[in-house]
């Protein structure tokens, strides 16, 4: 029975190789709209604030899929085994991971926010969407610290 629950860490390698898939998705994704915006660029002389909102976007794109990239590392080293990762990536437990995902997390909020305001149509909404972000910043900054002081 022992030999069989021990096994069952490698169950956690179907969420690693399908949050990789996904990774791996996103990043093409991105490529793809990179190059609808290069085209634009050229093809398009009168885009500021359309071009504006894409490049954000893009970015958005890249920091879910670095997100969906460091939980499957981060799973995989937690449960399977080290990996050759750079010493920021290293995942020692299961509130490392939940620290590294939260910052990135903090990142796209951040970038969502900047997609919102270049977009400025409703200024209380904005207020209130910039507030909503900031109070799930701070938790998420919060948990971070004082969670790491009970270790």
């Amino acid at each position: 029975m022992k030999s069989i629950l021990e096994k069952t860490k490698f169950l956690t390698l179907i969420g690693v190789v399908s949050t990789l898939i996904a990774s791996a998705s996103a990043f093409v994704w991105g490529l793809y709209k990179s190059g609808e915006i290069v085209v634009g660029f050229l093809t398009d002389s009168d885009a500021d604030t359309v071009a504006s909102v894409a490049l954000i976007e893009i970015m958005d794109i890249f920091l879910i899929a670095i997100v969906l990239l460091i939980f499957a590392l981060g799973i995989y080293e937690l449960f399977v085994g080290k990996l050759n990762v750079p010493e920021w990536l290293i995942v020692r437990n299961l509130h490392d991971l939940k620290i590294k995902l939260s910052s990135v997390v903090i990142m796209v909020m951040g970038i969502v926010f900047l997609k919102h305001l270049v977009e400025w149509q409703d200024p209380q909404g904005t207020l209130f969407f910039g507030l909503g972000v900031a109070v799930v910043a701070s938790v998420l900054v919060a948990f971070g610290y004082f969670g790491s002081k009970t270790d």
